[in-house]
């Protein structure tokens, strides 16, 4: 019988597990994690922007969030914490979202799942820019202008998030 993994630390939000010889990240409170791949009508993608503490940088992003991790909300569904989340950063609302595709964005330190999920029939009802504890500005660029827009991103010092790359080829439609 393999043994029960350790917990080596635990913090609010995280929890460090040693099981083996593998150490790895384990999210506390949470279900699931989305990943929002919008484009409006004009062919418009969005993007967040935000400090991340962990890279010391700004971080160019898709928008995303965590399902389950409201208080009273922990049975959220995957598609319900994408609407609030995707409303909360970037003050869109879709009329549906479709979930793509599901996978660990980094397998050998996390035990995290990301599910890319694509917010269909875009309307803008509020301001966005995330909750009371985030600073997040939001980027709608044209798709055709997108590479070029990234590189003067990075040429400025941010960070470009893997994963906006792979959102890329959901948007090409």
């Amino acid at each position: 019988m393999p043994a029960k993994p350790k917990t080596l630390g635990r913090g609010k939000w995280l929890r460090l597990v040693k099981d083996g010889t593998w150490e790895y990240v384990e999210r506390l409170k949470t279900t699931a994690v989305a990943v929002i791949v919008a484009v409006t009508e004009d062919r418009e993608m969005l993007f967040v922007e935000q400090y991340r503490k962990p890279v010391n940088s700004v971080c160019i992003e898709l928008p995303a969030g965590l399902a389950g991790d409201v208080a009273g909300e922990e049975d959220e569904s995957l598609l319900t914490a994408a609407r609030r989340e995707f409303y909360e950063e970037t003050g869109y609302r879709a009329k549906s979202m479709v979930a793509l595709t599901a996978g660990p964005p980094s397998a050998g330190l996390s035990s995290e799942v990301v599910t890319f999920v694509r917010a269909e029939g875009l309307r803008k009802q509020g301001s966005g820019g995330g909750d009371d504890t985030e600073d997040i500005l939001v980027h709608l660029v044209p798709l055709r202008r997108v590479r070029q827009w990234l590189q003067s991103k990075e040429d400025e010092g941010a960070m470009i998030d893997p994963k906006v790359w792979a959102g890329l080829f959901f948007a090409m439609k």
